[in-house]
């Protein structure tokens, strides 16, 4: 016998649209922050990079534990 999910699909849809918001949002903040990063490299100001790829590497982690969440919620 087929064992039943937690969740039913619209609760899970809720679920799923809401990591997407979420994801779509640290995509758009690392876009900024490259952007920011690259300007103010480009402009002289050498000590921004060191704690702008750590602030990216902290998104990219958020969103890897969003999409780990995504595949255990089916």
């Amino acid at each position: 016998m087929k064992e039943r999910s937690r969740f039913a699909r619209s609760q899970r849809m809720t679920m799923v649209n809401g990591t997407l918001v979420l994801a779509i949002v640290l995509v758009v903040l690392q876009l900024w922050l490259l952007t920011a990063t690259v300007n103010a490299y480009l402009g002289g100001d050498r000590s921004t990079a060191v704690p702008a790829a750590l602030a990216s590497l902290a998104c990219l982690g958020v969103n890897l534990w969003l999409l780990r969440y995504l595949y255990k919620l089916d």
